[in-house]
């Protein structure tokens, strides 16, 4: 048993967030089913959990009897077609609410309670692109042409944890789709305006800081942070409001108020404080001058609404911005294949979005809180997964639903 990864998740996740009771309360639009959504939604689960690559694979993993132990003879596995027509009208928030229910538990268990950056929860934004091909597509694929040839693709906007532990993906949103190809459709900064209120709610209190990049340089996504009572954390680059170039040109005429080294660069802070268009509070504007042993320089420009945080600590959080990226998005489509599109059509692709969500977020939870440092390299912990799969007894196998 305690050899037996797979038999150790199952256990983790049954008994500290009680996956299977939260999968009886997920359910969808099909008449009299043969198979219940709580049996596709855990098959499904466990295959993200395992980090299948295709409803092909999970097919033939079927076939083969690979989770025969999972269900009981009488009830059967379902078959492929009953997951996508299930996937394709399953109720989205039964999903969403699933997965605010791991990270309110988490944060119950204290897995939080030292912050991810300096002491403070900090969390991330970013659009990523999903899918991007010529075909196959659905109605509420974005649509854009390129030299002559058609495109499709999907495109969410993420909110994630970033800093040290695991990078939780607190929630996402969806684009609005594109009806014609010159249509610009709902853009970015409105989805994650959208998105970060949701999370907001649903999450009260525990998000410190946010960080962005350029996109969000303006007074809409600033107010809404302070609406919201959060932090911004927002880099800049070329702009065109006056304040900005204001600020700008008296900051470089400044002498520096803080230097540190980090790592084999040279760091040197800027700061002056402004009064940005269009918000009515005073925001921080800080310079990071940073020089390589080599002499070759670069700078970061950010503004932040905060006031009582450190400039080093504003430099963390910007740095730490680009977990988002590697950690979240780079892992998942290289080694979860977030990129791939298992099924299209009705609410299946943001339900597998959450399923994935989902699973890389107990994975994460599980590694960090019952594994420590046995097992550091995520590929390896997979294998040794799908092994206590094959391992695994009837006798000794924890179902993930009661159907």
């Amino acid at each position: 048993m305690r050899k037996n990864y797979f038999l150790r998740l199952t256990k983790y996740i049954k008994n500290v967030y009680h996956i299977d009771r939260q999968i009886q309360q997920i359910s969808d639009k099909r008449v009299n089913p043969t198979y219940k959504t709580t049996q596709i939604i855990s098959l499904v689960l466990t295959g993200f959990l395992l980090r299948i690559k295709s409803f092909n694979q999970l097919n033939f993993m079927i076939k083969t009897g690979e989770f025969n132990n999972m269900f009981s003879s009488k009830s059967g596995l379902p078959k492929i077609d009953a997951i996508r027509n299930s996937l394709k009208s399953v109720r989205l928030v039964s999903l969403r609410k699933m997965n605010q229910s791991i990270i309110k538990k988490a944060v119950r268990n204290k897995v939080l309670d030292e912050g991810t950056v300096d002491g403070y929860t900090v969390a991330a934004i970013d659009g990523t692109k999903l899918f991007y091909n010529a075909d196959p597509h659905c109605d509420d694929c974005l649509f854009t042409k390129n030299k002559g040839r058609e495109y499709y693709s999907h495109s969410c906007a993420v909110m994630s944890l970033i800093g040290k532990g695991a990078n939780l993906v607190l929630d996402y949103e969806m684009y609005k789709h594109k009806n014609e190809a010159n249509d610009t459709g709902e853009g970015e900064l409105i989805t994650a305006r959208k998105l970060v209120n949701r999370v907001v709610l649903a999450h009260n209190g525990l998000i410190d800081f946010v960080a962005y990049d350029a996109l969000a340089c303006n007074s809409p996504f600033v107010n809404e942070c302070i609406k919201l009572n959060i932090e911004a954390v927002i880099k800049v680059k070329k702009s065109n409001m006056l304040s900005i170039k204001k600020v700008k040109k008296e900051t470089n005429q400044k002498k520096h108020i803080h230097k540190w080294r980090d790592g084999d660069q040279k760091v040197k802070a800027y700061e002056s404080l402004f009064n940005m268009d269009g918000v009515d509070q005073p925001i921080r504007y800080i310079k990071f001058a940073k020089k390589n042993k080599d002499g070759n320089r670069s700078q970061v420009l950010i503004i932040t609404t905060s006031m009582t945080a450190s400039t080093k600590t504003i430099y963390k959080i910007m740095k730490a911005r680009w977990d988002i990226e590697n950690r979240v998005f780079n892992n998942l489509k290289n080694n979860a294949n977030l990129n791939h599109c298992f099924v299209h059509g009705g609410n299946a692709v943001e339900a597998v979005l959450y399923l994935i969500f989902i699973a890389s977020n107990l994975f994460q939870l599980f590694k960090l809180r019952r594994l420590r440092n046995h097992v550091t390299n995520q590929v390896e912990l997979v294998r040794l997964i799908l092994k206590g799969l094959y391992l695994a007894k009837r006798k000794d196998i924890l179902i993930l639903n009661s159907a």
